[in-house]
């Protein structure tokens, strides 16, 4: 998306424990903003991607980066400025514990991206009887299904996937 960046790769996950990663976390467009920056990015480009004001995007940007989820992999000169390409640092953000609020904004952030597709997506919630076993088995196949899934091109579409397994009271 940006002229000469130098994309770093990115680190496996980020175990999101402190207060600044917590507080980076709970608004939904700083998860957007992650989600959108595998690909090293200017604020300008993603002002106009998020059809949101420049200052807007520097403020999450300045939150995302304090929190240490954001970096900057590339800087050019523009009409006496300076103008930085931005690239997420971790492939996965894991948030251990009850994150309560954290998962409000996360399904919010995930709701508001699946409202303008074109596509129908898949949505599936069910509830299921497990032995504990059963349940660590299922969970375990989950996130080995999710952390061997592979990206294809830069020119292929990009699709969400959110997935999910807790407990019900």
């Amino acid at each position: 998306m940006f002229g000469e960046p130098d994309p770093q790769p990115l680190d496996k996950t980020l175990e999101a424990t402190t207060p600044a990663q917590l507080k980076a976390l709970g608004h939904p467009l700083r998860q957007r903003l992650l989600y959108a920056l595998d690909e090293p990015a200017t604020m300008s480009q993603l002002a106009a991607a998020f059809d949101a004001q420049k200052g807007t995007i520097a403020h999450h940007l300045k939150v995302l980066g304090a929190a240490g989820m954001v970096r900057v992999v590339g800087t050019r000169h523009v009409r006496g400025g300076t103008e930085h390409s931005y690239q997420r640092t971790t492939r996965r953000i894991h948030v251990p514990g009850r994150p309560a609020e954290s998962t409000t904004a996360l399904l919010q952030a995930v709701a508001d991206e699946i409202v303008p597709t074109a596509d129908e997506p898949l949505l599936v919630l069910r509830h299921l009887r497990l032995t504990a076993a059963q349940a660590q088995e299922l969970s375990a196949a989950l996130s080995r299904l999710i952390e061997t899934a592979t990206d294809g091109g830069p020119d292929e579409p990009r699709y969400g996937v959110l997935v999910g397994m807790y407990r019900t009271e």
